[in-house]
């Protein structure tokens, strides 16, 4: 089976390896030692599609392969209405390739202390890459440039940290174009590897410092299958095949915990702060529901809700995302 740039099928990865699948829809947070609790829809989109699609319900593999294999598209893919619709309710603004090449400069422009490390950007939103070998600065290494962490905020398909298709226009970009924050990572990792042992070790920690998080299930998915298919791109235009399914299934691991389904502005799963009955009430009256106090206040560190789980790969440890915040301040 083959797949286009732009619309990965999911039968594809389901054909690779049914494990694989399954823990790309895997949510950490949510799954217990006794079973897996898989990311939801978030999104009430495909609720007309009948049961199992309601916006509650865990994206089952079922319900997006075989005859429901087109069921989740990109956005570019999607009608214009379902398009117009997620932006007005969810603030969904997908950006295009020029501009996500233009702000990850700016970040490399900051690491390098220098301009054009990649590619220079033209005036008419194409950019010219550099085919040369990327040097560093002193003081700084290669490796140092793998571990750099990187976090795509409202990740939306991943744009800024994989760039396989310009996601406004779905026109697919050539490996050695690639602007995404990953792909630069990656393509450092092809220019000082030799063997498929180091480059792996080294794509591993690549994929293990680069993060992102999703409100919509869907959106999150496709971003988990992006940088999958980012992996297999870039092994296979080293090495000329394609790599064991048991790598795949470990950077489909990390993916899974680095990729997460999250309220960005509470940083807890979606929906899952609970009302409170007030305690400003007499024994007679109804009870009166308030939300929680993060809600009330905007204290992102008092809600209610599932805070979500991320793993810290050097201490091979899992914290809440909020209590990392808590410790940058």
């Amino acid at each position: 089976m083959t797949y286009s740039e732009t619309d990965i099928l999911e039968d594809y990865i389901q054909d690779i390896s049914p494990e694989l699948f399954n823990t790309l829809l895997k949510d950490h947070t949510m799954s217990r030692d006794d079973g897996q609790c898989n990311i939801f829809w978030a999104t009430s989109d495909y609720e007309h599609l009948g049961k199992g699609y309601e916006y509650k319900s865990p994206i089952m593999p079922e319900l997006i392969t075989g005859k429901n294999g087109h069921v989740i598209m990109p956005r570019v893919l999607k009608r214009r209405e379902l398009q117009r619709g997620r932006s007005r309710e969810k603030a969904e603004v997908f950006t295009p390739s020029w501009i996500c090449n233009a702000q990850n400069n700016l970040v490399d422009n900051a690491w390098f202390g220098r301009e054009d490390v990649f590619n220079h950007e033209n005036t008419d939103h194409t950019w010219v890459t550099n085919t040369d070998k990327i040097v560093f600065p002193d003081g700084k290494s290669w490796r140092d440039y793998v571990r750099s962490t990187q976090l795509e905020i409202t990740c939306g398909e991943a744009p800024y940290l994989v760039s396989r298709y310009d996601t406004t226009t779905g026109q697919s970009i050539a490996l050695e174009h690639r602007i995404g924050l990953l792909d630069r990572k990656l393509r450092v990792v092809g220019e000082n590897t030799e063997t498929s042992g180091d480059w792996l070790k080294w794509a591993q920690v690549a994929f293990q410092n680069t993060y992102g998080y999703e409100w919509q299930g869907d959106n999150l998915l496709i971003a988990r299958e992006n940088l999958l298919m980012t992996f297999i791109d870039y092994y296979q235009a080293k090495f000329n095949k394609v790599p064991q399914l048991k790598s795949l299934l470990y950077i489909a691991y990390i993916i899974s915990w680095n990729l997460w389904q999250m309220d960005g502005l509470k940083c807890v799963i979606p929906d899952s702060c609970g009302m409170k009955p007030s305690v400003e009430q007499s024994l007679f009256d109804e009870p009166k529901m308030l939300p929680c106090e993060g809600c009330r206040t905007g204290n992102m560190h008092r809600h209610n809700g599932v805070y979500c789980l991320i793993k810290d790969w050097r201490k091979n440890e899992t914290l809440t995302f909020v209590s990392l915040l808590k410790e940058k301040k």
